[in-house]
């Protein structure tokens, strides 16, 4: 018996928001705690800001990605009372309609009837779901799946520089959160892309470049409202 290949688009709907909640965990925390200690603000401070951080991104990584992916379930329900609606109005225009689209993806006119046929006899709303509307159970949105996800992983992301900065001595506290916030860019880009089946060094490589740019400007700002304080 052949293996059953294991698709990587099934991990979609929490894939790309885990993925943006711990970039933006890491990368926002860490700039904002960056920027801080290069403007000389004390640990006390610089930890607090970054606590509040956490906790006012984590929720708004939550609502954002709820608000967004039902929006899209949203769209998703009303084509589906669309579809449902045309099927108890006139089941054979909607075999039809389903037959029309297996003939222009190659199958013979005859085959293709038959086909819409059997299909519709089974689950005719969801044939026209999957064939029409590219609608599946496996990649249905799901808002509290997507939710949680993010701010889950907000969490994880932004609790690293957190913890470092906690534990660095004051003169190293720029370079801990620096240093450990670039480090762990790179796993979890290189993670993201390989549970996602891309290349592993270009998932790690884009993840680290922006990181560093949004590190190293609110670090200069930072130095610059030091400097004029």
């Amino acid at each position: 018996m052949a293996n059953k290949q294991q698709h990587h688009l099934y991990r979609r709907g929490w894939l790309r928001a885990a993925m943006l909640g711990a970039d933006d965990g890491l990368i926002s925390i860490s700039s904002l705690l960056l920027g801080m200690a290069a403007a000389n603000v004390a640990r006390g401070p610089v930890l607090l800001a970054g606590v509040a951080g956490l906790v006012a991104g984590a929720i708004a990584m939550a609502a954002g990605e709820y608000v967004s992916v039902r929006s899209q379930a949203d769209m998703e329900n009303a084509d589906l009372d669309l579809e449902r609606a045309g099927l108890a109005a006139n089941n054979e225009a909607e075999h039809e309609e389903l037959a029309t689209l297996y003939v222009e993806r190659g199958l013979e006119p005859a085959l293709a009837r038959e086909v819409a046929r059997q299909l519709m006899a089974r689950d005719a709303l969801a044939a026209h779901a999957h064939d029409e509307l590219g609608i599946s159970a496996a990649l249905r949105a799901r808002p509290f799946q997507a939710a949680a996800s993010s701010a889950a992983s907000f969490t994880a992301g932004a609790a690293i520089p957190l913890a470092i900065a906690a534990i660095s001595p004051t003169g190293l506290l720029v370079c801990g959160v620096a240093g450990g916030t670039l480090i762990s860019l790179a796993i979890a880009g290189g993670a993201a892309a390989r549970a996602g089946g891309a290349s592993i060094l270009r998932g790690s490589v884009r993840v680290l470049f922006w990181g560093a740019i949004s590190m190293a400007a609110t670090a200069m700002l930072g130095r610059l409202v030091g400097a004029v304080s």
